[in-house]
């Protein structure tokens, strides 16, 4: 399989503290790739330094083969314009923990918007493609409902429909559940469950150890801001060779 994400060197830090420190991370074309460790060890700030809504310190972020959120000259790297920098993310999908959809857009909307808006598309092929979209989800009845008549775990699905509408080469997702109550993560997690090995390569920050296992190809576990041990799910989860893993997986269970 070529490679969907090739990340090298990655470093980021705030007000002086390095919470990534020299992250090397290649995700196949179609891997399901789950990212677990504790709160702080830099999980988050990689997925948004994937697609650069957070700018790394060092390194680069190679996605399809095209370098993100820069130009080279040489050995430079230019930082891109923000709208060149907005072209590049508007073919990866990113799933928040908050959700974030647009409160005064109904359902329909939502999925609608970057389509039209950042990807040029028609409109009525797009509303067609959506409204499947919120079917596959199971909302086809809540295109025109807007956010706040919205289960939690319903808001979550919308913007996981939303992700897809970009036909993204990435889907990002960053703790997909933590913002659930507790009996409406079972659905958030069976839609993405039906993701999985659909072709998109997937990187899903969780905290959802069975999950990982059972949808995730890699897992990597990451702790103060370095890759500790990575491979195959069953492997790392149920054989984990670094003490660390051990432990953090001993505490999680």
């Amino acid at each position: 399989m070529t490679a969907a994400v090739q990340a090298r060197g990655i470093r980021k830090s705030y007000h002086g503290t390095e919470v990534l420190r020299g992250i090397d991370l290649a995700v196949r074309t179609g891997e399901v790739v789950a990212l677990i460790g504790p709160s702080g060890s830099g999980k988050s700030t990689l997925l948004r330094v994937l697609n650069h809504l957070e700018a790394q310190d060092a390194g680069t972020v190679h996605i399809d083969g095209e370098l993100i959120g820069y130009r080279q000259r040489g050995n430079t790297l230019r930082p891109l314009p923000d709208h060149a920098v907005r072209a590049q993310r508007s073919h990866i999908g990113f799933v928040f923990q908050q959700f974030n959809l647009f409160p005064h857009l109904t359902a329909l909307e939502n999925v609608v918007l970057a389509p039209v808006s950042a990807q040029r598309r028609p409109r009525a092929e797009v509303i067609a493609e959506a409204r499947q979209l919120l079917e596959r989800v199971g909302l086809a009845d809540f295109a025109d409902a807007y956010p706040r008549r919205l289960s939690g775990g319903q808001q979550q699905r919308v913007a996981i429909a939303r992700a897809l509408a970009l036909k993204p080469r990435l889907i990002l997702f960053d703790e997909p559940t933590s913002a659930l109550d507790p009996e409406l993560v079972g659905e958030v997690l069976a839609v993405i469950r039906d993701l999985a090995h659909g072709g998109t390569a997937l990187v899903i920050v969780t905290h959802e150890i069975g999950f990982a296992r059972e949808v995730a190809d890699t897992v990597v576990f990451l702790d103060e801001g370095l890759i500790v041990e990575q491979g195959e799910a069953a492997a790392v989860l149920d054989h984990p060779e670094h003490p660390r893993t051990q432990a953090f997986l001993s505490r999680v269970r």
